[in-house]
This record gives structure tokens, C-alpha cells and sequence, in this order.
């Protein structure tokens, strides 16, 4: 597949269907709220962050840049939004391939309507009309170049690419609709005020600590240059961050969804990173924040493990962030937050460890012994899927290639090893 070339789109199409992957009927997806589904796929990619580092189920995914990864990884998410949305089992690859197909023809409809700065003609200069397909591929295109624009740092293209996140929301809503001009109307509504929310955010956990860094500063000046603000709006975004913004006058849009919640939090989140630190007084305001947004102190930590295993699992790709110490305090603070929901729910790893006797002999071991390569993959693998069973790692992802075998067993508990303890 030759992503740099005209036709990528039919290529990877069929790429697609020889893959056969429904995410609305694998397991752990289908038992799922389907914005919590949603999360789960898009969350370790990174694309809610701006980022496309994450794992691609392609061959050669590896050999991909950053921009044309972010093309398959924009594609695929508009699939996996609308095989959720329709929450059905297919029953074979021709009618799955069907879905991906429309979902993909309406990528133009969507984006020539919603997003008019974006908009492709439908027709060619000789009058012909262009087929979906091709159309879909034009638009894809200028979309990821119009945000592929700023590569400074992880900050700064965090906060231009993470907007690709609201396309996919607001997508998710707009296929169940009629395109007349009333529903074109709500919808470009929806997006200026979704991009203005996201201004809103931003702003109010900069000046959470009462202080605003220099770093917090130069990103906001960046991300207001990338949303497509108006010139008032603009205006009153820049008033807002000078004047400072507290969660009282925080108003959230209409729509009440789980995952754009969830959006607004991690975003709060990676703003109060942007110095490397994160102070006793911000860490009250993400505390609020979460009140304020409907969840707990635990999905708060949940996003903490969620947002730091990412970092952890791709630093050597995250320039702005190479560091040792920051990594050495990132994986501490991670490996903490592990520990600490591994513990709560000792009882449930207890059971589910009795249920792989040889794990459990072969984790033992590995505690006082050298193991052998083989023996040390197959315990990691076997304690990975122990955490995963925990239901506060339900929608997050654990990191693959930073928890290695020392590392879970710093994380599982000592007391899932004690003798004479009862299973």
C-alpha cells in the first residue's frame, strides 16, 4: 500500500477487508457502552492527543511516517465510530466491507458540510463527478495536512491535531441524521462551540495554580491559531486566558457524552503537564474538574494511568519529553497508580490467578530465579491479562513494551504470592 500515492484510500480498502476486523462484535467491545468501546480504540493510538504513535494492525505499520500513520489512524477511526454507533454483529466480511464502504463515501458529504474551509468539489474541471471514494481521499488528505501544520513539539501538536478527536464525535452524530440545512446548521453550530469549550478548558487549567507558565502560554497562543476561530471569537478566547476562567463559569454544550467528557478531562490533564509539574493546587483543580464533569477521583486516576502509560509506552517519540528524570518520575508516579488499583482488588487477582496454576508457579519463580526467555513471556503475558481483568483497566490500555516482567511484579501484589493464602 502506497500511502503517498493517489489511490491510497481503495488501497488500504482492501487491506481493510482482508483483515476482516469488526470492532463492534470482538471481545471485550461488544459487552461495552459503545462511547467506552470508542475510547478504548482510540485512546492508545494517541489520536485524542494529537499523537499517531499508537499500534496500527497493518503490515509494515513501522515503516509509516507520522503524517501517513495519521491518515490510516483518521480513516480507521471514522469506521470504528460508525461500526460502534450501529452496535450489530455482522455476519460476513462482503456486509461488514458494505459498512466500511458507506462510512467512507460519507466522509466527503460530512466534511463538505460541516467543515466548509475543507470543502473538495464534487466535480472534476471537466464537469465529471468524482466518485466517493475519491472524494473521501481528497478531504482526508487536506484535513490531516491542514493539521499537520505545526510540528514543534508534543504540546503544540497535541493541541492542533487533538481537534481531529471532535471530527470523529461529531461524525458519530451526523450519520444518523439528514444532511438538510437545519441538521448542516446544528452541526457547524456544534463544532464552534465543542472548539470553543476546548478554549475554555485549556484556559482554566493553565490558571489553575493561579500562575500561568511561559510553556502554558506559548501553547495557547498556538492552539488558538490553529482552531478556525473567528476574529471575535479569537478575540474573546484571548480576553478569557488573560482574565483567567474558574469551573463555575464553565458551561459544557448540550451533549452530555461519556467520551467528550472524557475528552475535556485528559485535556485538562496534558495543559497542567505542559510545565512538567503538577502542583498541589492544580491537582485540587482536576479534582473539581471531575466533579464538575459527572465523574469520580477514580476516573480521574484512571485517566492518569491511561494519559501516563501512553507517554510511557511511546517516549522515545515524544521529543519535548526526553528526559530522565521526567521519565524517571513519570514511571514512578505510573507504577504507583498500578500498584495502588492492583491492591483494591487483591480478592478478584487471588481468584483469577487460582484459575492459572502454572502463572502463579512460574511468577513465583520468577521472584527468586532466572527464567528462561520463553518462561519469562509467558508470565508476562499471563499477568498482563490478570491486570486487564481488573475492571478499572477495562477501557484503558495497558502498555505493551514498558511493563516488562520486573515491572508487573513490582505492580502485582506480594500477598497474590504468599503461601497458604486462601484462593
Amino acid at each position: 500500500m502506497k500511502l503517498k500515492d493517489k489511490g491510497w484510500l481503495k488501497d488500504y480498502l482492501v487491506l481493510r477487508r482482508g483483515l476482516v476486523k469488526d470492532v463492534a462484535t470482538e471481545d471485550g467491545y461488544k459487552a461495552s457502552h459503545p462511547e467506552h468501546a470508542l475510547y478504548r480504540i482510540l485512546q492508545p493510538t494517541g489520536l485524542m492527543y494529537g499523537q499517531s504513535f499508537g499500534e496500527l494492525n497493518i503490515p509494515e505499520a513501522e515503516k509509516l511516517d507520522r503524517k501517513n500513520r495519521l491518515r490510516i489512524l483518521l480513516a480507521e477511526s471514522f469506521i470504528s465510530s460508525a461500526l460502534l454507533s450501529h452496535n450489530k454483529t455482522y455476519k460476513s466480511g462482503e456486509e461488514l466491507s458494505g459498512v466500511i464502504l458507506r462510512t467512507l463515501e460519507s466522509i466527503g458529504n460530512f466534511y463538505n458540510n460541516i467543515f466548509p474551509e475543507l470543502a473538495i468539489p464534487t466535480k472534476t474541471i471537466l464537469g465529471r463527478k468524482k466518485s466517493s471514494i475519491d472524494l473521501a481521499e481528497r478531504i482526508l488528505d487536506k484535513r490531516i495536512e491542514h493539521a499537520d501544520k505545526f510540528q514543534e513539539n508534543f504540546w503544540s501538536y497535541f493541541f492542533h491535531n487533538s481537534l481531529l478527536f471532535l471530527d470523529i464525535f461529531i461524525y458519530g452524530q451526523w450519520i444518523h441524521t439528514n444532511s438538510d440545512r437545519i441538521i448542516i446548521d446544528f452541526f457547524r453550530f456544534e463544532r464552534d462551540e465543542l472548539r470553543f469549550s476546548v478554549v475554555k478548558v485549556i484556559t482554566a487549567a493553565a490558571h489553575a495554580n493561579k500562575e500561568v507558565a511561559p510553556e502554558e502560554r506559548k501553547l495557547y497562543e498556538l492552539f488558538i491559531e490553529s482552531t478556525d476561530l473567528s476574529s471575535e471569537r479569537r478575540k474573546e478566547a484571548l480576553k478569557i486566558f488573560e482574565g483567567g476562567f474558574a469551573l463555575e463559569d464553565f458551561v459544557l454544550p448540550s451533549e452530555n457524552s461519556w467520551i467528550l467528557r472524557k475528552f475535556f478531562l485528559e485535556i485538562s490533564i496534558l495543559t497542567i503537564w505542559a510545565d512538567k509539574k503538577v502542583e498541589e493546587d492544580e491537582l485540587e483543580f482536576l479534582k473539581k474538574f471531575c466533579q464538575y464533569l459527572g465523574f469520580s477521583e477514580e476516573d480521574l486516576e484512571t485517566s492518569m494511568i491511561g494519559i501516563e502509560g501512553f507517554v510511557l509506552e511511546q517516549w522515545e517519540h515524544l521529543d519535548y519529553l526526553k528526559d530522565a528524570q521526567d521519565y524517571k518520575h513519570v514511571s514512578e508516579q505510573y507504577i504507583k497508580r498500578l500498584t495502588n488499583v492492583a491492591e483494591k482488588n487483591l480478592s478478584r487477582l487471588i481468584k483469577n490467578m487460582s484459575q492459572n496454576p502454572e502463572i502463579l508457579a512460574l511468577a513465583k519463580k520468577a521472584r527468586s530465579m532466572e527464567l528462561t526467555s520463553q518462561e519469562k513471556e509467558r508470565v508476562r503475558i499471563g499477568l498482563m491479562q490478570l491486570l486487564r481483568n481488573i475492571p478499572a483497566f477495562g477501557i484503558v490500555s495497558l502498555p505493551e513494551k514498558f511493563l516488562t516482567l520486573p515491572m508487573l511484579l513490582k505492580v502485582i501484589p506480594s500477598a497474590l504470592f504468599a503461601d497458604g493464602i486462601k484462593r
